[in-house]
C-alpha cells in the first residue's frame, strides 16, 4: 500500500531508474558475493591478496564516476553515458564467466581474464553511476526539493531490490557444494554470467523506457547532450558552466601527483589505493578553485566534503561483507539456517532483504518527522548510520570472543549484524545522495557526485586494507593441524617452523612469499600439489591430507626458505598493533565508526548553519 503511495506522489520517471539500477546493482552485488571465494579457491591466491583486490576494485569503480561524470557534464549527457557503462558492465562479466572457464587448463589466462574483466567493470561502472543518481533530482521542480530524502530512499530500495536478487540467484548458480561437501570450484561461471544478462536486461530497460518517462515536469528529456542546456535548467543567478583556470587545472595535476607519491611513499598503500586517495583530494579542491563559486555555494559544497569524509569510515566497516564477513562466514560459522546449510557467499543477502524491508518505513519515518517539523538534519542522520555499524560490530566482537580455533559462530550473529548495518545504511547513504542532491549546484552535479562515489571508494580501498589484516580463521587451523602443523605455536613464536612448515603454509596461503624470485620457483610445485589434492578428493570423499604424498621444493631451498626467512607466518599488524584474533579484528571497526560518529555528532550545528537553509 506505501509503494502504491509513493507511485503516486513521485514521477514515473524515478520507477525507470529504479527499475535500471535495480538490475545493474544484480549484476554487481551478484558478481561481488563470488569474487573473493572464486580467486582463493580457483585462482588458488592468498585472502590477503583477494582482499586487497576487493578492496581495489571497489574503490576503482567508485574512483571511475569522477571521469564519468565529466564526460557526462562536458560531452556525452547523462543518457548516453548510463548507456555505454551498462554495455562494458555487461562484457566484464562475460570475461569473467571465460575467466572461470578455463582456469583449471591455463591459470595464467584465467587470472589475465580476471584483470581484464575487472577493469572493463570498472570502466563501465565509472560512466553508469553518477550519472543515473544525478538523474533523480532532475525529475523533480524546484518547489518539490524537499520530497528527495524520500525519492532517493525509494531509488535506494530498487539498488537493494536488484542487491537481493543478486545474491540469491548468483550464489545459488555458482557457489555449489557437491556431496561430499566440497565447493564445486567450476560453478563459479554460471553466476558471472547470470550477473552478465541482468546487465543486459537493464541497459535495454533504460534504453527503452527513456524518453518516454525520464523526464522534466515540464516534458522536457533529463540527461541529454550538454550543448542542448538553457539557461531554464538553473536557479536565478546560477552560473551555467565551471569556469576552472588553465592555472588551477595545472596546480590540480602537480597536486595529484604529489598526493598519490605521498601515499604510496609515506603511507604505505599501494599504488591504485594512493590513486584512489590521491584523486579524492585533488578533485576536491579543483572544484572550490571555481572563480564563479559563491560563498553559500562554496559552504554547501563543504558540507559535502565534510559529509563524504565520514562516509569513508562507513563504507570501510561495511564493505568487510564480500571480503572478512565471506571468510568468516565460509570458515567459522555454522550456517544452518532453519534446516538449510547456507552457502557462505548468499549470507550477505540478509543486507538487500531487510533494506527492500525497512526502506519504505524509513522513508515514511523521515516524511513523518519532516510534516511535525521534527526531522533530524541530514549529517545527524549520516552521524546515526555510523554509530550503528560501530554497535553492530561491537555486538559481533563479544560473541566471537571465545570461539577459540575451532569453534563455529552461530549464523544468528551475522543475521543480526547485517540487521544493524542495514539501518545504519538508510541513515547514511540514501541520505548521502539526497544531501548531494539538493546543496549541489546544477553545473556540478554529476562531478559532484563523483566526489560522493570517491569516499566510497576511499572507503572501500580502507577496507581492502583493514580485510587483509583478517587473522588466521578455522579452516586455516584445521588445514595447517592435518599437515601436522601448531599454527598457533607458530604465530605466538613459541616454535620454529621448519622450511617444510613454511612451504606448506604457503602452500595453504596461510604465510607471504615475501622474496619474487622465490614465488616464482615455487609457483609450478603449489599448483602441482593443489591439482593432486583436487584430484585426490574428488575420487574420495573420505581423503586426508598425506603431507609425505605432496611434492617439496629442493632441500637447498628450503633451507634457505628456513634461514632467511621469505616465507613469513604472523599475525597480521595494523597501526602498529598486532591482531591476534577476530575478537581484536572486529573492535578495529568499532573503535573507528565509534570515533566517527561522536566528531559528526559535535559538528553537526556547524554544518546545518552551512546549508544555508536546505535542510
Amino acid at each position: 500500500m506505501s509503494e502504491v503511495t509513493a507511485s503516486q506522489k513521485h514521477p514515473k520517471g524515478l520507477w525507470v531508474l529504479f527499475g535500471t539500477e535495480m538490475w545493474e546493482r544484480f549484476n554487481f552485488y551478484g558478481m561481488r558475493t563470488l569474487l573473493t571465494l572464486f580467486i582463493v579457491n580457483s585462482l588458488m591466491m592468498s585472502k590477503e591478496d583477494s582482499s586487497l583486490i576487493y578492496g581495489g576494485f571497489l574503490g576503482l569503480c567508485y574512483l571511475t564516476p569522477m571521469l564519468g561524470g565529466f564526460i557526462a557534464d562536458r560531452f556525452l549527457g547523462n543518457r548516453y553515458c548510463i548507456m555505454l557503462g551498462g554495455l562494458l558492465m555487461a562484457i566484464g562479466q562475460m570475461l569473467l564467466f571465460f575467466s572461470a572457464s578455463i582456469f583449471s587448463s591455463n591459470l595464467d589466462l584465467a587470472k589475465t581474464l580476471l584483470y581484464v574483466a575487472l577493469g572493463i567493470i570498472i570502466l563501465g561502472n565509472g560512466f553508469f553511476k553518477p550519472n543515473i543518481s544525478s538523474m533523480v533530482g532532475s525529475l523533480y521542480p524546484k518547489e518539490e526539493k524537499s520530497k528527495l530524502d524520500t525519492a532517493f530512499t525509494i531509488f535506494y530500495m530498487g539498488i537493494n531490490v536488484g542487491a537481493f536478487l543478486g545474491q540469491f540467484i548468483c550464489p545459488m548458480v555458482g557457489d555449489v557444494v557437491n556431496a561430499d561437501g566440497t565447493r564445486d570450484i567450476f560453478a563459479f561461471k554460471w553466476g558471472f554470467l547470470a550477473a552478465s544478462i541482468a546487465m543486459m536486461i537493464g541497459t535495454i530497460t533504460f534504453y527503452l523506457l527513456k524518453d518516454k518517462y525520464v523526464i522534466t515536469p515540464e516534458g522536457k528529456p533529463i540527461g541529454g547532450l550538454p550543448k542542448n542546456n538553457d539557461a531554464s535548467d538553473f536557479e536565478e543567478g546560477e552560473a551555467t558552466s565551471a569556469k576552472f583556470s588553465t592555472k588551477s587545472i595545472g596546480i590540480a595535476v602537480v597536486a595529484f601527483v604529489v598526493l598519490t607519491v605521498v601515499f604510496n611513499q609515506l603511507f604505505g598503500q599501494n599504488w591504485i589505493y594512493s590513486i584512489i586517495y590521491g584523486s579524492g583530494l585533488t578533485l576536491a579542491g579543483l572544484i572550490l578553485s571555481d572563480t564563479s563559486l559563491t560563498k553559500i555555494e562554496r559552504d554547501r559544497i563543504l558540507v559535502i566534503y565534510i559529509v563524504s569524509f565520514f562516509v569513508i569510515f562507513f563504507w570501510a566497516a561495511f564493505e568487510q561483507a564480500g571480503s572478512s564477513l565471506t571468510f568468516i562466514a565460509d570458515n567459522q560459522t555454522d550456517r544452518n539456517f532453519f534446516g538449510w546449510n547456507m552457502p557462505p557467499s548468499m549470507v550477505q543477502i540478509f543486507n538487500g532483504i531487510f533494506v527492500v524491508a525497512f526502506a519504505v518505513p524509513f522513508s515514511m519515518l523521515w516524511d513523518k518527522l519532516r510534516a511535525a517539523g521534527k526531522e533530524p538534519t541530514s549529517p545527524f542522520k549520516q552521524a546515526v548510520g555510523l554509530l550503528l555499524i560501530a554497535v553492530s560490530y561491537f555486538i559481533i566482537a563479544h560473541n566471537v570472543k571465545d570461539l577459540g580455533n575451532s569453534g563455529l559462530l552461530a549464523v544468528k550473529w551475522l543475521v543480526l549484524l547485517y540487521l544493524i548495518q542495514t539501518f545504519g545504511e538508510l541513515c547514511l547513504s540514501p541520505i548521502g545522495l539526497s544531501l548531494v542532491g539538493k546543496l549541489a549546484p546544477k553545473r556540478f552535479a554529476s562531478l559532484l557526485f563523483g566526489v560522493f562515489f570517491l569516499s566510497n571508494a576511499s572507503g572501500y580501498a580502507l577496507a581492502g586494507t583493514l580485510g587483509s589484516i583478517l587473522p588466521a580463521t578455522g579452516e586455516q587451523f584445521t588445514r595447517a593441524e592435518e599437515a601436522g602443523i601448531d599454527l598457533q605455536a607458530v604465530l605466538d613464536k613459541t616454535v620454529e617452523p621448519t622450511g617444510k612448515d613454511l612451504f606448506l603454509l604457503a602452500q595453504f596461503n596461510i604465510a607471504k612469499i615475501k622474496n619474487e624470485s622465490l614465488e616464482k620457483e615455487l609457483k609450478p610445485i603449489i599448483e602441482q600439489n593443489n591439482k593432486m589434492i583436487e584430484t585426490s578428493k574428488k575420487e574420495n570423499e573420505n581423503f586426508k591430507l598425506d603431507r609425505e604424498k605432496l611434492t617439496f621444493p629442493s632441500v637447498d631451498t628450503l633451507t634457505k626458505i628456513e634461514s632467511e626467512k621469505t616465507i613469513v607466518a604472523a599475525n597480521p599488524v595494523f597501526a602498529g598493533f598486532e591482531i591476534h584474533n577476530l575478537f581484536e579484528f572486529f573492535m578495529v571497526f568499532v573503535i573507528l565508526c565509534g570515533v566517527a560518529s561522536v566528531i559528526l555528532f559535535m559538528l553537526t550545528p556547524t554544518l546545518k548553519k552551512m546549508m544555508h537553509g536546505i535542510k
